[in-house]
Parts: C-alpha cells; sequence; structure tokens
C-alpha cells in the first residue's frame, strides 16, 4: 500500500498548539511521526536573557499559554531563592488559590479537546463555557484573561478584590454539582469511552525512558509522586489532598486522573480561602521595578508541579540586571516531541488528535 504524508496542524483544531505533526500513514495506521514545533519561533530561554529580572514577567507566561501562571510561580520562586527573598504569609494562599484556579482550567480544557475528534461538541461546550468562567475571575483578580502577570518575585502583585471569594466560592459549587454529569458526558459515554479504554497506552517502561512526570508518570506507576507533596512549595503542606493513580495507563486512565484531580482542586482553593491569613501580599524588594535592580550570583533550579508534571527554570545570575542563563524544563517536553517521534507510530490517524490531548502536550514548552 502506498504511503501516504499528512499534517497534523498548525491550522488543524485537533492540534494543541502552534505546532505540526507529520504523519506517514499506511491506510489509516501512522506508521512514521515527528514533531515540527517551529512554528512558533519564540526564542523564550534567550528572550528572557535578553529583559531584565521584572520585564520577564511578561514574557514568561507565553512558554505555556493554556496554564501561564505555572511559569510565574516557578520563575519567581527562583529568584526569590537567588535574593533570598522571604514571601509574605497571605502572598502563599493567594499563589495557590491562582494555580489551583489554572490547574481546573487547563484540566477542562484538555478534557473539552476529547470532544472534537470524538464527534461529541457538547463536552467542548460545557468544558469551554466552565473555562471561561474561570478566565472571568481571573480577569477581576488580575485584569487579564490569559496572561496574568499577577506572581512576582516577592509575592503577588496585589491583593485579591473585594468579593471575589464569593465568585469562587459559586463556581466550585456549580462545577463540583455537575462532576457526575461531566462524567457521563465524556468518559463513561459509550461513544468516547470505545476511542480512549486500552487505547494510546503509556507503559511504564516508556515513562521512565523519557523521563514522563505527572498524569503521565502517576497513571502508569501506581506512585503518587507530585512536587506539590514530595517537595511542597508556597503551602501546599499546609492543606490536605490526594494523589489520584493508577498501574494501567491507557487514555482513559490519564483522563480520569485529570478529573480527580478536578475534585482535589476544589478541595485545596476551599481550604486556602479558609486559612487565608491577612497581612501584606508583597515582600519589600528594594527598587524592584527598577530597570536596574539587580539579584546576587548564584545559580538555581526551581520547580513546580503542572497539570502535565514537573515544570522547572534552571537561572543562572551573575549578579547583573539581567539573567546570565535561563533553561526551562517544559512538563510535556518528553512525550511531546520524543514520544510522538517514537510511539505515535501504530496509532490510528483519527486518534492522533486524541493522543496530543491525552499525553498533555503543550507545544511553546518543547520550541522555547
Amino acid at each position: 500500500m502506498r504511503q501516504m504524508k499528512l499534517f497534523l496542524g498548525p491550522q488543524h483544531p485537533g492540534m494543541h498548539g502552534n505546532a505540526s505533526v507529520h504523519i506517514y500513514a499506511e491506510g489509516d495506521i501512522i506508521k512514521r511521526s515527528y514533531l515540527l514545533p517551529g512554528m512558533l519561533h519564540r526564542g523564550f530561554e534567550k528572550g528572557m536573557e535578553r529583559h531584565t529580572w521584572m520585564n520577564n514577567i511578561g514574557l514568561i507566561p507565553r512558554v505555556c499559554v493554556v496554564e501561564p501562571d505555572i511559569n510565574e510561580m516557578a520563575f519567581a520562586m527562583g529568584v526569590e531563592m537567588l535574593a533570598n527573598i522571604e514571601v509574605p504569609e497571605r502572598a502563599h494562599y493567594l499563589r495557590m488559590v491562582i494555580l489551583e484556579l489554572a490547574r481546573i482550567s487547563i484540566h477542562l480544557m484538555s478534557y473539552g479537546g476529547l470532544g472534537g475528534p470524538t464527534g461529541l461538541y457538547t463536552l467542548m461546550y460545557h468544558a469551554h463555557a466552565d473555562r471561561n468562567r474561570i478566565l472571568n475571575i481571573f480577569e477581576k483578580i488580575t485584569g487579564h484573561r490569559v496572561y496574568h502577570m499577577y506572581i512576582v518575585p516577592g509575592g503577588v502583585r496585589k491583593d485579591f478584590p473585594v468579593g471575589i471569594e464569593n465568585d469562587i466560592h459559586e463556581f466550585l459549587n456549580d462545577l463540583e454539582s455537575r462532576y457526575t454529569e461531566y462524567r457521563d458526558l465524556g468518559i463513561e459515554n459509550p461513544t468516547v469511552l470505545a476511542r480512549i479504554k486500552d487505547n494510546i497506552m503509556l507503559p511504564e517502561s516508556v515513562v521512565w525512558e523519557l523521563g514522563v512526570t505527572g498524569v503521565g508518570m502517576r497513571s502508569a506507576v501506581n506512585k503518587p509522586y507530585d512536587l506539590r507533596k514530595v517537595k511542597p512549595y508556597a503551602r501546599y503542606s499546609e492543606v490536605e489532598f490526594d494523589v489520584p493513580v493508577y498501574d494501567y495507563s491507557d487514555a482513559r486512565n490519564r483522563v480520569d486522573i485529570k478529573l480527580n484531580e478536578l475534585v482535589q482542586s476544589i478541595g485545596i482553593i476551599r481550604q486556602c480561602l479558609e486559612k487565608m491569613p491577612t497581612g501584606p501580599v508583597r515582600a519589600k524588594v528594594g527598587n524592584g521595578q527598577s530597570m536596574r535592580w539587580t539579584v546576587p550570583k548564584g545559580q538555581v533550579y526551581s520547580c513546580v508541579e503542572s497539570s502535565r508534571g514537573e515544570f522547572g527554570y534552571y537561572i543562572v545570575s551573575d549578579g547583573g540586571t539581567h539573567p546570565y542563563r535561563v533553561g526551562v524544563r517544559g512538563a510535556s517536553y518528553p512525550q511531546g516531541l520524543l514520544g510522538i517521534e517514537k510511539y505515535m507510530p501504530g496509532t490510528r490517524i483519527d486518534d492522533a488528535p486524541l493522543w496530543i490531548d491525552t499525553m498533555g502536550v503543550c507545544s511553546p514548552e518543547i520550541d522555547r
């Protein structure tokens, strides 16, 4: 049979981000595939070395468009470690609320992403409508819907507006009340289940070979490895939550873990709002807004648990006004680059978008 070349992205609705997967197929089976991430051409890491420490706050969220706040957190933590900045107690809890809302947002977007390839657009519409409500909350808190520039070295940019807690509780209560409906509409739907159960496997051997973390690891090796637990930051050690795991990583179980994490994030946010102390929300870091603000010499690796796994920044300072070197450990780099080339072959063409979605690929993390 003649081999045919196809392009999944960057314009294809099944591609998550501005990248392209080149597919060589025989019939409807993928025989070869590789990622061309260069549709972005952003050079984030080198760009960070050209910007001052504080100016980078406006650049780094773009490393992952749909989950920008983890970039702010990882970068801010690195600067704080280098400059020995102590974050106010209230700021820790404000940060956690933002991070967990962001986690819910991207899990909803990923869950809704099942709708397009399976023809279940109702799921996509429902999930994106709820995600839009989170963006409304972000807009009230930060003034921005997508890129928030809210978590900064020393704490957060400003305190929560009056009454926002009511908006957050109202959203969480409504989302929780429809959780069973979400499951029935998606992964319990026979049409969707037929496409994701026992399909798009991620064996434990592949997890260790590629260095996959996050949902991919936790669904395959039955280990609750989550940086919020094993290396707590902010005040995650002060709240209670479980880390869902499986020992059989098909697409269905990976999606199920994301749905279970929605419930855990709802609980974390409620605890944060209940435990929220009063006080300042940002430490004094000198003239931090100045173009001439410097950070002491040193090197540090700071990491957080993104929705896709360990997301880290390796930062080197030479004592100047700009980072000397910055390296980003994108959580989806292993499966998004090496995994597509090595383990997408054998997948059906119509399941390629499901492969990208359930593996949690965010293209800018790869072309950075």
